[in-house]
């Protein structure tokens, strides 16, 4: 039987302690041997300039492959592509395509005058250049912006329709919800891979507030379990095993990819990797032997 793979989401630091705390994490990940790891790329290219140099560092120092998110938020359809082309002059060759958060201070996306209006654009005029593999975002809870769980299907389909071949989905709490999501997406005739977005929870309070933003259901068990925990100061093995009992459900159910986003801190994600055993482990020196 194949053993599943997994992937991995950091962002780009902006300090210089947040520089130390992403390559320890890196250091500590890339044995894992992942398929690929996705660098964020902040609203309007706020973050254009460290994405571009993290990509570089995972390439050549850590020998792993990338995937450099792209926005669709805060440019001109000539811009994005000019970012994408730079990407590919470095050496990417898989985009996570997005349509982006609104801008801080706007209350909803608005595209840019001449931009592209939403990620169905940004992923068909990607797939024209042939240069990139193409990821996009998938909601296994309704999105903010659409009208019934429906609309994040039929999206979903009208995006890898445009080119995309793989879509990640937004972190959820219970497998139930990612496994009828993947139902409802085989019978809209989806057949690209629907990869689970896993967050390992470093602080559950953090959880509830992301949770917030992208309406994921926050069970009242685990609300409780976490309450519990921190009085008993158990909090990170019953986020290890919160995370860990939650993979293997979504294992057992034929998953073939878990997609962690790390937050830039990779102890909880490599333990999870290593309780699943999803990982013939090398040696930090052997994993940045492949580049040599």
């Amino acid at each position: 039987m194949t053993r599943a793979q997994v992937s991995f989401e950091v962002f780009p630091p902006q300090t210089f302690d947040a520089s130390l705390r992403l390559w320890q994490a890196v250091q500590a990940l890339s044995p894992l041997s992942p398929d690929f790891v996705s660098v964020t790329y902040g609203a309007g290219g706020g973050t254009r300039s460290q994405t571009q140099e993290t990509l570089v560092t995972l390439q050549r120092t850590y020998g792993v492959e990338v995937a450099a998110h792209l926005t669709c938020v805060g440019a001109t359809r000539a811009q994005t592509l000019q970012t994408a082309a730079a990407f590919a002059a470095l050496g990417v060759r898989q985009i996570v395509a997005l349509r982006g958060d609104a801008p801080q201070g706007s209350a909803r996306f608005t595209p840019h005058p001449d931009g592209f209006g939403d990620t169905v654009e940004l992923v068909a005029a990607l797939a024209k250049t042939g240069l990139f593999t193409l990821r996009v975002a998938a909601y296994p809870e309704r999105h903010p912006d659409a009208p019934n769980a429906q609309a994040d299907v039929d999206w979903l389909k009208r995006k890898i329709d445009a080119g995309a071949s793989s879509a990640i989905t937004q972190f959820f709490f219970k497998a139930d919800i990612f496994l009828r999501f993947r139902d409802a997406c085989a019978k809209a005739g989806i057949t690209a891979p629907v990869i689970p977005g896993i967050l390992p929870i470093q602080s559950w309070a953090g959880a509830k507030r992301f949770a917030a933003r992208c309406g994921a259901l926050v069970p009242q068990r685990l609300d409780e379990g976490f309450t519990a925990a921190a009085r008993d100061g158990r909090e990170r093995l019953f986020a290890l095993t919160q995370c860990a009992t939650l993979c293997e459900r979504l294992l057992a159910e034929g998953v073939g990819q878990l997609h962690f986003y790390t937050l830039n801190c990779a102890d909880l994600t490599r333990d999870v990797v290593r309780a699943l055993g999803l990982t013939s482990e090398l040696t930090p020196q052997l994993a940045q032997s492949r580049v040599a």
